[in-house]
């Protein structure tokens, strides 16, 4: 749902110079599985993804002298659930994580997920029902100084890898219509639009309206031995 606004062209020779060096640094990154300890850069990365929705939801959650972020780390940092370290891949330089993809498989829908549940996510629950079956990208986010060099396209590469390494031969993501950088990348990627479903709320900036798209594409899975 994230990935946009890549760094704009500096006018002067120095500046140029110092735009090559910062590109070269940030595209020498490597890509892991998401460790306990990155619970928190993870909380950051899927606020990101999910438009500031995330940091509402835990702020309604919060105990005590808990923030937001301490919320989401500590689902981050789960065993188990969708939103849990397991399922992320991050881009790292350095020791410092640039980006990440959570992704799964969805085997069936649960038929009383959509009851009570708050009005941002509704779209998105809704339309889940139509991702059964397949590989699922929860969420794609890049810090916003290291966008526009790959990291989430080189993310989404590896989210599709591990759906064919696991026999999927479908992936699906859904991503605000509004969010325009976000949806060329996916189209460019081969992502076709197959349902949408209209934004009921968004409480926080960008405050977006109309609707939330569901993409899927085919992939050629690797034939189980």
């Amino acid at each position: 749902m994230e990935i946009e606004n890549p760094l704009s062209a500096d006018r002067a020779d120095g500046g140029r110079r110092k735009k090559r060096e910062t590109m070269k640094d940030t595209t020498d990154h490597a890509l892991r599985p998401a460790r306990h300890e990155d619970g928190e850069d993870l909380a950051r990365l899927i606020d990101i993804a999910g438009e500031g929705i995330p940091s509402w939801l835990w702020a309604q959650s919060a105990d005590g002298d808990q923030t937001p972020l301490d919320v989401g780390t500590v689902r981050a940092r789960r065993e188990q659930g969708g939103f849990s370290y397991k399922n992320a891949i991050v881009a790292e330089r350095e020791n410092h994580v640039l980006g990440m993809v959570l992704s799964y498989p969805i085997a069936s829908a649960d038929e009383s997920a959509s009851v009570d549940l708050p009005a941002p996510i509704v779209p998105f629950v809704a339309l889940e029902a139509n991702s059964v079956g397949t590989w699922y990208v929860n969420a794609l986010a890049v810090r916003a100084g290291s966008r526009g060099y790959g990291i989430g396209t080189t993310l989404m590469a590896n989210a599709e890898k591990q759906a064919r390494d696991a026999g999927f031969d479908t992936v699906s993501i859904q991503v605000y219509a509004q969010n325009t950088a976000a949806v060329r990348l996916y189209r460019r990627l081969g992502y076709e639009l197959v349902a949408s479903a209209p934004v009921l709320s968004h409480p926080c900036q960008p405050y977006y309206t109309g609707d939330v798209l569901l993409l899927l594409k085919a992939i050629a899975p690797h034939k189980q031995s």
